[in-house]
């Protein structure tokens, strides 16, 4: 019996509701996508992992859609069309579309983001039968995971491929290098392999600590961590990976974040005498292929999932071409105002807006104040900025920047004009809490 689901309604549906309707009018608190902005850092980030000839794998977490997905996966049949999914819902909603591109004969590969539960063997077997051999991937990172990787082969009817997960030093999952091998995972895992139960694939490794990175350097350094910590727990296991008469081993080793692959664009706009220390080191790795001596390579995979829309947070990273919120944030929460308090109700001009941490999410950023920012959609800059000051479940306060300021610009009931009042435009602080709360999760 297929596990039951509330089924989202249609494209068909959606667009009859919407197509024709002015922002101001839809039902709010509202996500909105820039279309434009989203297809400009797409082909951007596919043009740069091609000059730069390495593998990609991008993750749907944020956006959770499908029409999204295919612009990030390109036109380009020769290239593997890989995916990270954080929920096997995002899974089910993107299979027409991967049904679509294994049709045209493009390869395909889904990666379940999260070390396997047995909860969801049963949801990703059958992801994997509709989409057939080499088409689901796991990551594990205890040797309690390999018998799953049975069950999954059994009701898929052939193996998943299997990615070990290294911590890097962000601490959310995986094994320090030195400890690949915890248990004889390494050991279970090739003999899975041999058993034809699963296929391994390579290691994988994410930092979110490069969302904290305040110059291109700075990030650089953490992708180069992670490369080296991959290649470090294939070298203190290099005996264990040995196949079967002595023959040449390669394996992927996947890396990144948002902050880490966008930077990788910069090894392009600068001639090799120009690059710095970590931009040289970085290039280097990126191609070198033996791990200690010979017997077993490795291809870099970069992974990324925010950056076809962006949130303020990646905007404090300070790699992104023009800094310009308007022009590099793709999305924006649109609600409505409820009251305004600018009578000296209270020791500074606020605003209250029916949108909380149900639609902006609530992570702290430690380049930008409060919980979210509100963009200029139809209203004038201010010599300050707007922000999400305070912030609870289902509203949530707008204030100045700067504390004290002039009166809030903003009016109860009023939806259009240069003053946004019934409507504003917000831009989230960190954003795939936002588009988990607002969109399918």
């Amino acid at each position: 019996m297929d596990f039951p689901t509330r089924p989202p309604p249609s494209q068909e549906s959606l667009q009859r509701y919407y197509t024709g309707k002015d922002i101001s009018s839809v039902p709010k608190p509202a996500v909105v996508l820039d279309v434009a902005i989203i297809k400009r850092h797409c082909a951007s980030m596919l043009d740069a992992v091609k000059a730069l000839d390495v593998g990609f794998r991008a993750h749907v977490k944020t956006h959770k859609t499908p029409q999204i997905a295919r612009l990030q996966v390109g036109e380009d049949s020769s290239i593997p069309a890989n995916l990270v999914i954080s929920t096997l819902l995002e899974g089910e909603t993107l299979l027409p579309l991967l049904k679509d591109l294994r049709a045209t004969g493009r390869k395909v590969n889904v990666l379940y983001g999260i070390p396997l539960v047995p909860s969801q063997v049963p949801r990703l077997a059958a992801l994997a039968r509709e989409l057939g051999e080499g088409s689901i991937s796991v990551m594990i990172d205890h040797p309690d995971q390999v018998p799953y990787l049975a069950e999954l082969h059994e009701l898929a009817g052939h193996a998943a491929a299997v990615f070990l997960k290294v911590d890097s030093g962000y601490h959310r999952a995986g094994l320090p290098p030195s400890m690949l091998n915890k248990g004889g995972l390494v050991e279970k895992v090739i003999e899975g392999e041999r058993e034809g139960r699963l296929v391994l694939l390579g290691v994988y490794s994410h930092n979110s600590l490069s969302y904290g990175g305040g110059t291109p350097e700075e990030v650089m350094g953490f992708l180069i961590e992670e490369i080296t910590g991959c290649r470090e727990a294939l070298r203190k296991n290099k005996e264990l990976f040995t196949l079967p008469g002595g023959r040449d081993r390669e394996l992927v080793v996947s890396v990144g974040a948002t902050p880490q692959v966008v930077v990788v664009k910069k090894l392009l706009e600068k001639h090799e005498g120009q690059l710095g220390e970590e931009a040289r080191q970085l290039k280097s790795l990126l191609h070198e292929k033996d791990v200690d001596g010979g017997g077993l390579s490795v291809n870099v995979e970069l992974h990324a999932g925010v950056y076809p829309v962006l949130d303020m947070q990646q905007l404090g990273t300070n790699i992104h071409p023009t800094g310009d919120v308007e022009k590099e944030v793709g999305i924006s929460v649109v609600a409505e105002v409820c009251s305004v308090y600018n009578d000296a109700e209270r020791s500074k001009p606020e605003a209250l807006v029916a949108a909380g941490s149900l639609a902006l999410g609530r992570e702290p950023c430690k380049s930008y104040p409060g919980w979210g920012v509100v963009g200029d959609w139809r209203r004038e800059r201010g010599s300050s900025r707007l922000i999400v000051d305070r912030i609870s479940q289902e509203h949530a306060i707008v204030a100045w920047e700067g504390g004290d300021g002039s009166a809030i610009p903003l009016k109860v009931g009023q939806t259009s004009g240069s003053v946004v009042g019934g409507a504003i435009s917000q831009l989230p602080l960190t954003l795939n809490k936002t588009s988990g709360l607002l969109g399918k999760g």
